[in-house]
């Protein structure tokens, strides 16, 4: 019985050994995408110009929105718009602050809510699959806009009616972007939208 030892035994000790490896590999390279590969351009400080322009537009179209939600009494306003203005003020040559996606992405995302809200009820369970399937279906719908992530939270907390889908939702985003695309194409080095559809 010289040297002998099962063939399960070394296999299972080479596969442990193997897998050890793997395992500790994919650790390193978990680790070393967590720390980020470069600085991202886009956090560089934007030009006092620019900065000045997408104050003044997030400026008048929230004080618009909220303007013609008074005057009108209905509610245009909502909080994940404050995000949307970041997008289509700040960073208008963004595929995600194009018309396209503000407008379809908040329908998207407030349709997909308030039927899970519907036959669902807004559990916690129920508002995450909100979240997810809105973001899903903005996705297969070419739509994504990561403010409508919010307007899928604000109808389950809510609970919202049918009517949110046309107010806020509908009327709120275009009034949104009719204020973006005037506002923007004023400065000489802007031009929204990149695309309407």
């Amino acid at each position: 019985m010289k040297g002998y030892s099962p063939k399960g035994w070394f296999y299972s000790s080479y596969l442990a050994k193997l897998n050890y490896q793997n395992v500790q590999e994919k650790w390193k390279n978990y680790c070393f995408k967590i720390r980020g590969t470069r600085r991202s351009s886009c956090l560089d400080r934007p030009h006092h110009r620019h900065i000045f322009w997408s104050w003044c537009g997030s400026f008048i179209g929230i004080a618009a929105t909220a303007y013609l939600s008074v005057k009108t009494n209905s509610p245009l306003l909502m909080a994940p718009f404050g995000a949307t203005s970041v997008l289509i003020f700040g960073i208008p040559d963004s595929p995600l602050a194009q018309p396209r996606n503000v407008i379809g992405g908040n329908l998207v995302a407030a349709l997909v809510s308030l039927i899970i809200l519907h036959l669902f009820g807004s559990e916690p369970w129920a508002m995450g699959i909100a979240v997810a399937t809105a973001i899903g279906m903005m996705q297969l719908t070419a739509t994504l806009h990561p403010p409508s992530g919010a307007v899928a939270l604000v109808v389950m907390m809510t609970k919202a009616s049918w009517q949110f889908l046309l107010t806020p939702a509908l009327e709120g985003s275009i009034i949104l972007v009719l204020c973006a695309v005037v506002f923007n194409n004023l400065a000489h080095e802007r031009t929204y939208p990149k695309y309407w559809f």
